[in-house]
């Protein structure tokens, strides 16, 4: 079970005289009163007495006391711990009677408890940091931010390159009509020279068709004498008519244009060429970016089951980039009461036997905070010791000229002491 503090009794600690305090075992404890009255010396007291010379006040002995000062502590647990005589020496005393010390005290004390502000006054990523190494996540989400935020900077600069290509591809010039590949101009020359020479062989036939005719019209002449040389003419002349009317002359004009407008033609097809490349290079880079973009949903994915299985101290406290948040808010803008929530329950898991925390300065808190805020102490079964520059009824203990206002006052401003032989009050 977590340890409390049940009862507080100081004499001549910085402004206090005299002072003894029972504390709620659960719930908030708001010790009240105006400024110099000693509340926060009460605090001072309590961490001094449990906390170790570290906390000692730089001053501790009361301005115009003969004694020196002492405390008294008694804990849940049955422990005793005490400071006093000159020298303001700890002792800790068991249930059985048994003395120790500090390091008895410092096995179930947070230090976070003691001193809260120490946790308050960190910036959000060490308290993100501080709640992350009580669950026992950070390396492992620290590792995931680090892999997500590689991903979201390469996923961004992929994302620009795409945008621009898009951009370039969508301003550049298409030609439709233009061939696919570019067009060699010494093909089209070579094809020119082939259609010339089949047009020569053409045109030499022909000129072979019309010296037969000559022939014959020659030979007409000597029919008699050339009757058998006219047959075979004839029959060569039939021939040679029947190849000439299959022939066909083919056109250049097409070629003729093509080589004259072979490097125009060759200007639209690198044109085209290149606005395919860059929408290709595009759509590799918005694909590149889609593929990124779920990268980083998984790591995220990662994250949010990473915190869903750990054993947070708080329904609802999480960490979102690094910083600490609560309800979905981060910690500035939280209410003062989630604050306090927020810091005691991380305080608590970083160690749990130590049942109580001490706050001071609740001055931002109205009443319907504070109310609010010890429901859910109570409900957590904390106890919470607490100051307010306040003399309300919310205040449970009032300090005022370094005695709690409306407790009974022996000699000297004692309270329920007895004097002893040495000058000092016996608890």
């Amino acid at each position: 079970m977590a340890i409390k503090i049940s009862s507080l009794q100081a004499e001549n600690v910085k402004r206090i005289k005299a002072v003894t305090i029972e504390p709620s075992p659960a719930g908030l404890t708001v010790i009240g009163g105006r400024n110099g009255q000693g509340k926060t010396s009460v605090l001072d007291s309590i961490t001094w007495a449990l906390g170790g010379e570290k906390y000692r006040p730089s001053e501790p002995r009361r301005d115009g006391s003969l004694t020196p000062p002492a405390l008294r502590i008694e804990l849940s647990n049955g422990l005793v711990a005490e400071r006093k005589g000159k020298s303001s020496a700890l002792k800790v005393v068991d249930p059985s009677g048994n003395k120790a010390g500090q390091a008895l005290l410092d096995s179930f004390v947070s230090q976070f408890a003691l001193d809260l502000p120490r946790f308050l006054n960190q910036n959000t990523k060490d308290k993100a940091r501080t709640l992350l190494g009580v669950i026992g996540v950070g390396d492992k989400l620290y590792e995931l931010d680090d892999q997500e935020a590689r991903l979201y900077n390469q996923r961004t600069e992929i994302g620009r390159i795409a945008e621009q290509k898009k951009h370039a591809a969508a301003e550049m010039e298409s030609y439709p009509d233009a061939p696919s590949e570019p067009v060699s101009a010494s093909e089209l020359i070579k094809h020119q020279q082939d259609i010339l020479a089949r047009n020569g062989e053409n045109q030499r036939k022909r000129a072979h068709r019309d010296d037969l005719k000559a022939q014959e019209a020659n030979l007409t002449h000597q029919i008699a004498e050339l009757q058998k040389k006219l047959y075979e003419i004839n029959t060569d002349l039939a021939t040679a008519n029947k190849d000439a009317a299959e022939l066909v002359d083919e056109s250049t004009e097409e070629l003729e244009a093509n080589i004259a407008e072979i490097d125009e033609t060759n200007r639209k097809v690198r044109t085209n060429q290149d606005k395919e490349k860059a929408e290709s290079e595009a759509a590799d880079y918005s694909a590149q970016y889609d593929d990124l973009t779920g990268q980083i949903e998984t790591v995220r994915k990662d994250k949010l089951a990473l915190l869903d299985g750990a054993d947070l101290p708080l329904d609802g406290l999480s960490v979102q980039d690094g910083e600490l948040t609560y309800g979905g808010y981060k910690w500035d803008n939280m209410s003062g009461s989630d604050q306090m929530k927020v810091a005691t329950a991380i305080v608590r898991k970083l160690h749990p036997d130590c049942g109580f925390v001490l706050l001071d300065k609740l001055e931002q808190m109205d009443t319907d905070t504070l109310d609010e805020f010890g429901e859910w102490l109570k409900s957590e079964n904390l106890q919470a010791i607490a100051t307010r520059v306040s003399v309300g009824d919310e205040c449970q203990i009032i300090i005022e000229d370094g005695y709690v206002k409306g407790a009974p006052l022996l000699e000297s401003g004692a309270e329920g002491k007895e004097k002893g032989s040495d000058g000092n009050y016996n608890w």
